[in-house]
Order: C-alpha cells, then structure tokens, then sequence
C-alpha cells in the first residue's frame, strides 16, 4: 500500500516541468472554449425570432345575397310611348314661368344623377314602399293600441293632448313611443291626400283593422331647393296637418270649423299672413304658413304630421305658394297651388290625387320641385324595359296571302298556303292552280313558316279569385273592399304544335261614380303548346284591391271602381296575334292605344287615357 502510495505521488511530483505546464494549457483553453460556445449559443438564441405556428381558421362557406322577388315582377317594355293625353272635365292650367323655380326633398349631399323610379305597383295616396332617395319617410303611429298592441283606452281630447305635448317636447318621437308603431314604412314625394274614408289611411300602411280615429303619420327628410326659394305652405286637411322646419314649426293646418274645432297640435302658432284661412279648398278654409327661404342647394330638416281625430273623412294636402308668383283662381274662389313635391309626380300619382279632388282645386304639374338634383325627369320618368317575356313580339308580322317559296334544290315561286293534307302543302298560285308539294320538299325556312301557319285551336278565359277586406272598425259600414286576383286561361285542342306563345292580358274596372275606365292590372308569359300535354296554360296576375266608400256629410258621393272586363291575345314567333278575346268588344279594337296604358290610369271607350272624375264641388262653409 505504501508503496503505491508513493509511486502515485511520485507521477506528479516526478513530471517534468513542460509536461505539467502543457496540460495545464490545454485545460485551460478548453474550459475558455466552452465558454466561448455557450455564450455565443445564448446569444444566438436571444436574437433569433421564432414564428408562432400557424393557426387553422375555419373555411366559411359564403353564400349569395338573395333578394326576394314577386313572383309575377315582370320588366316592362322598353318602347317609349307617347300618349294623347285627354284631360276630362279637368281645366289646363298653365302657371307662369316661375324664375329660379324648377325641377330638382334631398339630404344635402348632393343628388347629382340620382333618378331611379320606384316599382309603383303598390302606390297609395300616403306613398310606396320602395324610396327613391328624395323622398319623405312615413311612419304610422295608432294611438288607440299600446306599444305591444294592447288596448290604451284614449278618448279625441287625450288624443290631441297627446299631440299638443308632442308639439311642446319639440317632436321628440320618445313622447309617442308609447303607443302603437306600425312596422311598414311609406315613402312619399308628395303630401297630397284628397278626401278619402279614414279607414283607408291605416290600411295603407297593412293595418286594415286599425280604429279610423286617433291615428297618425309623422313624415320625415330634408327640405332643399337646388336654386334657393322663398315660399310658403298652404294646408288643407280633415283633421290633422301640422309642418315643422329646421326645429321651427311653420304651418299649422288642423281643421277648425262649426261641426269640430280641434285644437292646433302648435297651440301657440299664429299665421302671419292676411291670406291665412281666407281660401276654401275641399271641405274647409286653408292656413298660410310661415315664409320660408332656403339658399340653393343648402338642406333643411322638415317634418310633417297628418292624421284622423274622430274618423270617418279624412284628407290632408299641402300645397306652395311661392312670393311673387300669380296663380289662377279656381271656381271656389282659392287659387289653384301646386302641390308640395320633391320628385316631379307620374301620372299614376297624378291620377290618385285627382280621382278625390273636387274640380280646379290642385295643381299637379307645376310649380318648384324640392330637391337639389336635376335629374332630367319628365312627368312621365318610369320608360318601360324591355323583357325576353316580351321580345317575341317584336317580330314584324309577315302579311297572309302570296309568298316566295323555295325548294330544297334552290327553285323559288309564288304561291298561297291554303292548308295541309297528310303531309303535303296545298298551295294556288297567282294564277288559281292549285299544287300538292310533299313537306318534305320545302327549305327548313319554309317549312317553320307552314308549321307557325297551323296553330292548334285556343279558347282563353280569365280566371277569378275574390275574397271581401272587411274594416272590423269600420262602424258605420261605409268602406268596402273586394280583392281580386286574375289568372289568364289558355286551352288548346293539340299539344304537337312546337313553337312558343305570348299570352298577354288586360283588366279594366269603371268608376261607380262616373264615366272612365281604370286599367286594374297587366301582364305576359310565354309558353310551348308541346310542353303542356293536357292542353292547358295558366298563370297569375298581381293581386288587386278595388274599394267602395261612400264619402258622407260634406260630399253625400259614393266613389270607388268595380271590375269591368278583360282582353286576352295569344302572338305567335312571328309577332302575329293568332287569337284574341275581348270583353267588351272595344277593347281590341283599340289595343295599340290600350298597350300604352299604365295600371291604375283611367281612360274612354276609345283606349284614350284621361283624368278621373273630380268630385263634385261642395257648397263653400258659412
């Protein structure tokens, strides 16, 4: 043991000096080494950026908008038609050339191009449910139904307090909230209702069951004139008309006569003008409103409320009376305005202001148009477009009798189809000989023009469906309404006949007091005979409303329209009508004027459009 011992210690202590001076060199530098690695790999490691991994995000399969269509939404025909327009027992009136006043309600951002039209097909004298953009937005309030829908109890006077306290909070909607808001909005270009039976102001806005009394519609949008304007309004209802203007309330039109003096919804507005309530227009003398200036192209907030206190008539129309401007006196000794518009008005608009309007008492055409766009619209903006429906006509129509027939080995002669027999053409000549030709013959041009000569037997019918709208609070019974929908029928003997058919059809109803039509409703569709194997081709019309009212007290008329007849046509490829029924008969005689009518325009036995019969003029107030 000693002696291992020893020897160990021997090795060191024994080693020559250079050996133990070099290992411990080397240990030396490979500790300083290590060093060196370690730190250089943490430094590294401190600057690099490592990415964090990619996350999957769930792939969303995405889906085209859809938009809801009516399923008889048809184009229109892109042909622009000019009409002879008859104005019956409605006197022209020419107003004088207003400086400054022109055509182009905007929001003041400017409307430059902005012409688009609304879909009219659900017009009504409180407005569309398609806006346009310079249009006024109507809302329906019912103050006789809570919010929810529930019964409010309210009596006339709690209704126009209501009214008044609105005024006072400064027309903050957060008053009415409480009661009833219906969520169908109109808009409008015009405020131009003519006396009506107040069940029909709810019903516009689907609420057929609503009370007729203690309702109201609050319509809102910019007031702006592209040139600048100083005007006034002028306002007539039964019962509630009030105007309000950049927060300044500058009309108020309530009625107040003998039989109801209602309060003013702006207790404390006073007209200024010496012609305020001097004028007799509808049923009532007329307030002038304050003057109002707008500099051009600048906006203004306007709202305007109208509504029913206790029911049963119900008319609000407010009119301009721009300074400076002289306009014709009508038989009730008024001047006849123009109404207020932001939009020039068709003459589907025309046509509902005045079917109600006693005679000389509007003006429709004339006047300043409220917005700051200048469009380029004439009265008559809404051109039809032209549809694929409706392309199959635009064919010439080949005249019957002598045509230029050629074979299939290229020989041309002149002959007249006279029928076919197994298979063959029997032709005559210019000469009265009569040939047999096999079909076979014939070039395929000539043998589609035999096939479209030989159409099957037609008999077409109109389909109806009625069904009675009754106003569940409507207690005098004075209001009906009969809802319509037509369905064109076509039947035809063979289904081997391989060519398309245009089915158009046409509905008219008469007026219950007075001599005009009214076109009801229109449309086309297109069908192949062999496609419809048991002989039969259907389809439906739009939907249409035909009210009956008896306008009481004041007027003591029954207004309103009854269905009248139809006419059916089938065309063919060629563009010729191959088949026609009419009821009544005058109908087809004059159907290139009847195409060129607009449902809801009223027109003579002559297919030539004119006005509706105005009311008769009543007696002035004492």
């Amino acid at each position: 043991m000693k002696a291992g011992s020893k020897k160990g210690k021997g090795v060191v202590k024994g080693a020559p000096s250079g050996f133990v001076i070099s290992l411990m060199v080397h240990v030396a530098a490979f500790l300083l080494a290590g060093l060196l690695v370690v730190f250089n790999v943490v430094n590294k490691e401190e600057k690099k950026f490592v990415p964090p991994k990619p996350v999957e995000r769930p792939k969303m399969k995405l889906k085209k908008p859809k938009v809801k269509v009516k399923k008889d939404s048809k184009p229109r025909s892109s042909e622009r038609i000019v009409t002879k327009v008859q104005r019956a027992n409605m006197p022209e009136i020419f107003l004088p050339e207003m400086s400054g006043i022109g055509d182009g309600v905007g929001t003041g951002g400017g409307y430059a191009g902005f012409d688009l039209i609304p879909d009219l097909e659900d017009l009504t004298v409180f407005g569309s449910s398609q806006s346009i953009g310079s249009d006024l937005e109507g809302t329906f309030y019912d103050f006789n139904r809570t919010r929810r829908g529930s019964v409010s109890g309210i009596d006339l006077d709690g209704f126009e307090g209501e009214l008044v306290k609105f005024n006072k909070s400064g027309w903050k909607k957060s008053v009415i909230a409480k009661y009833y808001q219906s969520p169908n909005k109109l808009y409008t270009t015009t405020v131009a209702v003519p006396p009506i039976m107040s069940p029909l102001g709810p019903a516009a806005f689907g609420e057929p069951d609503n009370l007729d009394r203690c309702w109201i519609v609050l319509y809102e949008g910019k007031l702006v004139h592209k040139d600048g304007i100083k005007f006034r309004f002028v306002g007539n209802s039964d019962d509630k008309l009030a105007v309000r203007v950049d927060g300044k309330v500058v009309l108020d039109a309530c009625r107040e006569d003998k039989s109801h003096v209602g309060p003013q919804i702006a207790t404390t507005w006073n007209s200024d003008s010496a012609d305020s309530r001097k004028w007799y227009i509808c049923h009532d003398y007329s307030p002038v409103g304050d003057l109002i200036e707008l500099e051009p192209g600048v906006p203004k907030d306007i709202q305007i409320i109208i509504g029913e206190g206790p029911g049963t008539i119900f008319n609000a129309i407010l009119f301009v009376k721009v300074e400076g401007v002289e306009y014709p006196i009508g038989k009730s000794g008024a001047p006849t305005l123009p109404v207020f518009k932001t939009a020039a008005l068709t003459r589907a608009q025309q046509n509902l202001i005045y079917r109600g309007m006693p005679e000389g008492q509007v003006c429709v055409t004339n006047g300043p148009t409220f917005n700051d766009y200048d469009s380029g619209m004439s009265p008559e903006p809404n051109a039809p477009v032209v549809s694929e429906v409706q392309a199959i006509s635009e064919a010439v129509e080949e005249p019957e009798g002598m045509r230029t027939w050629t074979s299939v080995d290229g020989q041309s002669f002149e002959a007249e189809l006279l029928t076919i027999m197994a298979g063959e053409a029997v032709l005559k000549t210019p000469r009265g000989k009569q040939l047999k030709i096999p079909m076979t013959r014939f070039s395929d041009e000539d043998r589609r023009h035999i096939s479209l000569s030989q159409p099957p037997k037609l008999k077409m019918d109109l389909g109806k469906k009625t069904r009675q709208r009754i106003f569940k609070n409507d207690e005098d019974g004075l209001v009906g309404c009969n809802v319509y929908t037509f369905s064109p029928k076509v039947e035809f003997s063979s289904a081997k006949y391989n060519h398309e058919l245009r089915v158009d059809y046409w509905v008219i109803g008469s007026e219950i007091s007075g001599s005009q039509y009214m076109l009801l409703d229109k449309g086309s569709d297109t069908f192949n005979p062999s496609k419809f194997p048991d002989g039969k081709f259907t389809f439906t019309g739009n939907e249409v409303e035909l009210y009956d009212w008896v306008l009481e007290h004041i007027y003591n008329e029954r207004r309103g329209e009854r269905y009248e007849g139809f006419l059916i046509t089938v065309t063919d490829e060629r563009g010729k009508i191959i088949a026609e029924r009419s009821t009544p008969t005058w109908l087809y005689k004059n159907i290139d004027r009847l195409k060129a009518i607009k449902p809801g325009s009223f027109f003579d036995d002559t297919c030539s459009e004119v006005w509706p019969t105005p009311l008769k003029v009543p007696a002035n107030a004492d």
